[in-house]
């Protein structure tokens, strides 16, 4: 007997490749933002911080309907990248990826920025001093110093991505095999008479995953800054 059915391996196997391609983005884009807010001072940041921050505080559900405004096929953006571009991202699999990595930019940014923001600055200089450019200096000294907030960060957007709920299925709805992930499987079974089973089976699951990539996280962080601390 199979552990899992066709219905229910469709919506891991989906999750997961929501999950990845979202960390993907997330990696480079919130380390960008998480660099300009610790570093940086300009008009507008605090703006900026709160915009970032503004999906931790919204209902999912407006995150969704907004995408699907912006985003849609008639959306403002959305329109304009399907006419162009040939770019769709409303009721498919990478309209759920854009809502996993919209709701999931905030603990990646404000993870990483911690990281920053103890990165002792007379490093910097020192580097600089010594005739190290600004790419240089980043690459060598601050971003391996802020590795473990980098990987911290991307194991709770991880994990954040794979519980998506709300936004996706305001954006792209509940569609098997396409934008039916994990927890939107889970609200079908649960909706569902007599699928208490397969709603369980998913739960524990989702579960398994998010502890364990909480897990490798914590794992990883310590031993980068156990290395981190030997080479200092």
């Amino acid at each position: 007997m199979d552990l899992l059915s066709e219905y229910e391996y469709q919506a891991l196997i989906l999750s997961l490749k929501v999950s990845f391609y979202a960390i993907v983005w997330l990696i480079p884009i919130g380390i960008c933002l998480a660099w300009l807010l610790a570093k940086k001072q300009f008009v507008g940041k605090s703006l900026i911080d709160s915009l970032i921050h503004l999906p931790l505080v919204l209902p999912p559900v407006v995150i969704g309907y907004l995408l699907l405004v912006m985003m849609g096929r008639q959306g403002v953006v959305g329109q304009w990248l399907y006419q162009t571009f040939g770019l769709s991202f409303a009721f498919n699999w990478k309209g759920a990826v854009l809502a996993s990595v919209v709701v999931a930019l905030p603990l990646m940014v404000r993870a990483v920025r911690l990281s920053f923001e103890s990165v002792d600055s007379k490093l910097e200089q020192a580097a600089s001093t010594l005739g190290a450019s600004p790419l240089k200096v980043f690459f060598t000294i601050t971003l391996p110093l802020t590795l473990p907030g980098v990987i911290t960060g991307t194991m709770l957007a991880f994990a954040r991505s794979l519980g998506e709920f709300g936004a996706t299925i305001s954006f792209v709805s509940n569609i098997p095999g396409e934008t039916q992930t994990i927890p939107l499987a889970m609200y079908t079974f649960i909706e569902t008479p007599g699928s208490e089973m397969e709603a369980m089976r998913l739960c524990i699951i989702s579960i398994a995953i998010a502890l364990g990539s909480l897990l490798i996280s914590e794992w990883l962080a310590r031993q980068c800054a156990r290395r981190l601390g030997a080479k200092q």
